[in-house]
């Protein structure tokens, strides 16, 4: 199944080749977390901040649904 993925601020580093606001298209298997996800493109679980999938807060652990929205938010700090 696929899913578009989109990684925002600091995590744009872990996806150079995509433009800001730029979903990456993948295939992953059905029941694929978004943990696993995360860590196939190579992204660091400790930099993010918030998971999401259709716009709706989740966790790692959650299965990735087809045709899903998923995105990884890092902490943005600001002052």
């Amino acid at each position: 199944m696929e899913v578009d993925v989109r990684v925002f601020a600091t995590l744009r580093k872990y996806l150079p080749q995509l433009d800001i606001g730029e979903p990456l298209r993948m295939d992953v298997e059905p029941g694929t977390t978004l943990g696993e996800i995360c860590d196939r493109l190579g992204i660091s679980r400790d930099e993010v901040k918030v998971v999401s999938q259709n716009g709706r807060h989740v966790s790692f652990d959650t299965p990735a649904e087809a045709n899903a929205r998923i995105a990884f938010i890092p902490a943005v700090g600001g002052g």
